[in-house]
């Protein structure tokens, strides 16, 4: 049931955007996209620059949650920081989806950058989290209940909306009362959280409420007849946005717009309204999007002229981390302007310009290619987000041939300027792709596949609703005219199917991947062999002969794990090379992926954090280990006492301790045995295995033994492992 169920995002989010997509037609059924262009080019230059000047509030405002958070999370930075944080992680969730977790994936790597930990950042993220939906309900009660004519616009039951308003305003005041009269963290079983302070809690609501309506009234403003008051509009405005995100649908694209149709039908006639949300959409998310991606493509350009040091370095470090993401989003984005661009007719000026130039034939052979280069580049994104260096080539030459297709097809000069500014940001972040992995390898995960279908049945809608007017025939599909744009969209639109059904019927005929079995006694010496000459000591958990092992190309590498269900456990970090650790990172993600199953990697080091980031991977504190610096170690120190006498009185009864080189105890197993047997005895356990030692005569022999005799006689005993380079000692079965 597990198994199936991980496909019902992959059904149900597909089928909610279809289903918005119906509705917004059912809604402008009588109007042309003419009509809607005409009007978005009459909105009123002022209304415009208020609404970008909202939506700079609106983002200064979201600055502040993470400002916030950061005291909450006894924390302070430079706002400047913070804003370049905050501004990074919510232009990045706000365009893909799952806010929450994009946010907290792109301030992981920005807020250690500027020494925060996971646990801080976490909190950060929280904090953020909470205050949005603290504003969300606050805005919601309070408008519900001081606007009755809600009743009559929402497609809810009258007597309903007042409960829901004091449903939620209780929320809140109980959250803000928890606040002040809890002193002490909120605990539930193993898991405990610690409230803000009452301060904080108001602060929290604030913000959140004055966040959502500014993000409101950057749309309200927009509308051109704004004959439904603010309150009313709020309500209708929240309730869109919730329905966005309940529907997973990214940036709640279709979701949201449909609802402020069926929601506001007296607002302005629909031409206008669908322009103002075009223009909406594009303000508050595109532009944004587009603003972040031109600030790394020029980070990357600097980068390339001087080095930075201090406070740039840290921004160009973060930035570095955050740019492999934004360009895979850039690229989708690319491929669907591209089919969007192929499903929509052209400006009629700009044809016969272009029939002045270009012959008929260029021009429909350049609009089926740009189709086909527009889902080339939707089915490219996903190797692009694996750092594939063969993607990285092909989406170059892709995106400047969807550049020159665009003037070729119609002079659209403006998705042209997008591709190459997304072009040249991949250019000068090449040193982010550098995977030499095969492009056939990688995995659609449920999520790509979501959003590819999201893409192709939204343009393809768009197609059908742009060239409504358009009786269908069979001679469409024969028709040539340099003003018949729908023939062009149904060829483009059979091109596009046709790639889709041949890319996916060869990922389907390609041979499976097999699970990978346990390491062979071949491959465990050879494993053994990389582990001893290893800095850390932990790698030597191989030897045990219990794990599977994934090797580098190179096979100075690997990479040791078990299967528990359906999550594949790596044991530490990849061990060898450190120039391969995020290449075999990577291929491990990728098998897992290949046979539907989860990565885990179990104690892992700080230092490859973000490699377990990159590969989009959640952080889990379980402990700590002790180090002891053996340079400063003396028994002799104050608060070693009780250790001082352990080891005094062990003296005076006559205990002996000795190191055993692998020879000797090879050749001294069966007293090592003996007393392992007793001690296994004694407790009436077994041995664990994978994370520890367990006795193996093949295991044990490889390593040093540490030993006490008393009296002449073997009491006890523990392996010892030697780290390469005489850097870190350690012990494992004891």
């Amino acid at each position: 049931m597990v198994r199936y169920l991980r496909w019902l995002p992959v059904v149900l989010i597909p089928l909610l955007f279809v289903a918005a997509l119906g509705a917004i037609a059912h809604q402008l059924q009588q109007y042309r996209p003419h009509e809607i262009l005409v009007a978005l080019h009459r909105l009123p230059v002022a209304h415009l620059l208020l609404a970008v000047a909202l939506t700079v509030a609106s983002y200064s405002v979201l600055s502040l949650y993470d400002w916030f958070g950061l005291q909450f999370a006894g924390k302070r930075l430079a706002y400047g920081r913070v804003a370049l944080t905050s501004f990074t992680a919510y232009v990045f969730s706000y365009n893909i989806g799952a806010s929450v977790l994009g946010g907290a994936a792109v301030r992981y790597r920005l807020y250690t950058n500027w020494g925060l930990s996971a646990l801080e950042v976490g909190k950060v993220v929280l904090f953020a989290s909470l205050t949005f939906w603290l504003g969300m309900a606050g805005l919601t009660g309070v408008v519900i209940l001081a606007t009755p004519r809600l009743a009559g616009i929402l497609p809810v039951a009258s007597a309903w909306l007042p409960v829901l308003g004091v449903v939620l305003l209780v929320l809140v005041f109980g959250y803000v009362m928890a606040c002040w009269k809890l002193r002490r963290p909120l605990r539930i079983r193993d898991w405990e959280m610690a409230l803000p302070s009452l301060r904080l809690a108001l602060v929290q609501v604030g913000m959140g409420i004055t966040d959502v309506a500014l993000a409101a009234a950057v749309l309200y403003v927009l509308l051109p007849v704004a004959d439904v008051p603010f309150a009313v509009f709020l309500g209708v405005y929240v309730a869109a946005l919730a329905a966005g995100l309940a529907s997973h649908v990214p940036g709640g694209l279709g979701v949201f717009e449909s609802v402020m149709l069926l929601g506001l039908p007296t607002a302005a006639p629909n031409p206008e309204l669908v322009a103002s949300l075009v223009a909406y959409r594009a303000i508050y998310y595109l532009i944004p999007f587009a603003i972040g991606l031109l600030g790394i493509g020029i980070e990357a350009l600097l980068r390339h002229r001087l080095r930075v040091a201090g406070y740039a370095g840290a921004v160009s470090r973060g930035v570095a981390l955050v740019a492999p993401r934004v360009l895979t989003f850039a690229t989708f984005l690319a491929g669907a302007i591209l089919l969007a661009s192929g499903a929509t007719p052209s400006v009629g000026s700009r044809l016969r310009l272009l029939d002045q130039v270009v012959p008929l034939g260029a021009v429909e052979l350049s609009h089926f290619l740009a189709s086909l280069v527009g889902v080339g580049l939707l089915l490219l994104a996903r190797a692009l987000q694996l750092r594939l260096n063969a993607a990285w080539a092909l989406t170059l030459a892709l995106l400047v041939a969807g550049a020159v297709l665009s003037l070729l097809k119609g002079i659209d000069f403006e998705e042209a300027f997008a591709l190459l500014a997304t072009a040249g940001a991949l250019a000068l972040s090449r040193r982010h792709f550098r995977r030499r992995s095969s492009l056939w390898d990688h995995r659609f995960t449920p999520g790509w596949i979501v959003a590819i279908s999201l893409v192709l049945a939204g343009t393809t809608w768009l197609g059908f609703f742009a060239h409504k007017h358009v009786e269908y025939s069979s001679d469409l599909w024969w028709t040539f005219q340099l003003k018949r744009d729908a023939p062009r969209f149904l060829r483009a639109s059979v091109g596009v199917a046709a790639a889709v059904a041949v890319f996916g019927l060869a990922r389907l005929l390609r041979p499976a991947r097999r699970r990978v079995g346990p390491a062979t006694a071949a491959e465990t010496e050879e494993a053994v062999a990389i582990a001893m000459s290893a800095r850390e000591t932990q790698p030597q958990l191989v030897g045990l002969g219990d794990k599977a092992v994934l090797f580098s190309e190179s096979r100075r590498s690997f990479l040791m794990f078990g299967t528990a269900g359906r999550s594949w456990v790596a044991m530490g970090d990849p061990v060898g090379d450190p120039d391969e650790a995020e290449e075999l990172a990577w291929e491990f993600r990728e098998r897992c992926d290949a046979v539907g199953c989860w990565p885990v990697f179990y104690e892992v080091s700080a230092e490859r954090l973000p490699i377990y980031v990159e590969l989009g991977l959640s952080l889990f504190k379980l402990g700590e280990e002790a180090r002891v610096p053996l340079a400063g170690f003396s028994l002799e120190s104050p608060g070693r006492k009780r250790l001082r006498q352990t080891h005094t009185r062990l003296l005076r009864d006559g205990c002996t301790f000795a190191i055993w080189e692998p020879a000797e105890v090879r050749a001294r197993m069966a007293e090592l045995q003996t007393v392992s047997d007793a001690w296994l005895a004694g407790r009436r356990t077994r041995e664990k295995g994978f994370s520890l030692g367990f006795f193996s005569p093949e295991y044990v022999g490889r390593l040093p033994a540490a030993v006490v005799f008393h009296q002449g006689r073997l009491v006890a005993f523990a392996t010892v492992w030697r780290g390469g380079g005489r850097e870190e000692l350690s012990v494992d079965l004891m």
